[in-house]
């Protein structure tokens, strides 16, 4: 059974290929954490953390990835790093894709902060 951050980590997924990403993996796992989607896109290897909120009156979906969060991405990557080495000589990128709220009723607006934080 799928959970709601599942459905959300598919959509994400499927809404960066459209524009052209290619997905390498899904939920990577390490002792150091997890990364929700690692993508491609030419010469360049995003990390991607898949945010959701159901409600505005939590704040946004992006600020709940706080400097500790990113210290264990940026970690986490780096043993992505060391198990792929026909990675390691692009450039990397951490990105959020946030799943916001609508202010009225109907579907979540997505915000992708591209380069969102760096190492």
């Amino acid at each position: 059974m799928k959970t709601l951050g599942d459905q959300f980590e598919q959509r994400a997924a499927q809404w960066l290929q459209d524009r052209g990403q290619q997905v390498l993996a899904r939920n990577f796992r390490a002792r150091t954490g997890e990364i929700d989607l690692i993508t491609r896109e030419a010469d360049l290897l995003i990390f991607v953390e898949v945010k959701a909120r159901s409600h505005p009156g939590f704040g946004g979906a992006a600020v709940t990835v706080d400097r500790r969060k990113q210290a264990r991405i940026l970690r986490t990557a780096q043993v992505f790093l060391q198990r792929h080495p026909r990675y390691a000589d692009l450039a990397c990128r951490f990105d959020v894709l946030a799943f916001e709220p609508p202010q009225s009723p109907g579907e979540c607006e997505i915000r992708w902060i591209q380069a969102a934080f760096t190492n």
